[in-house]
């Protein structure tokens, strides 16, 4: 992680999240702790990274997702010069199914 988010209340956030169950358990505890506008910026960029995985033009990922180039971008960026974790939750989702 960049700019030194590695504090003990993110340690604290992240073993929350960890603690939770199933996925009503998650929506109960994003729903409290993020805005409609946060939690739908995240699913953008997850969806944007799963779809340039699959090699999608820019073009056709902001049709889909209604991100921005610039979003796409950052996306790409992160999956190509990041700390992989959009890897390893994607590649996780794709061995569980």
């Amino acid at each position: 992680m960049s700019r030194n988010l590695h504090t003990e209340n993110m340690d604290r956030l992240l073993d929350g999240i960890l603690t939770l169950k199933d996925r009503e358990e998650a929506y109960r505890f994003f729903e409290d702790l993020c805005t409609a506008g946060e939690l739908e910026s995240m699913q953008q960029r997850f969806a944007v990274a799963a779809m340039l995985r699959k090699d999608e033009t820019y073009q056709k990922i902001a049709d889909h997702t209604g991100a921005s180039t610039a979003t796409i971008s950052r996306v790409n960026r992160a999956l190509t010069y990041g700390d992989d974790g959009y890897e390893l939750v994607l590649n996780r989702l794709e061995e569980k199914n």
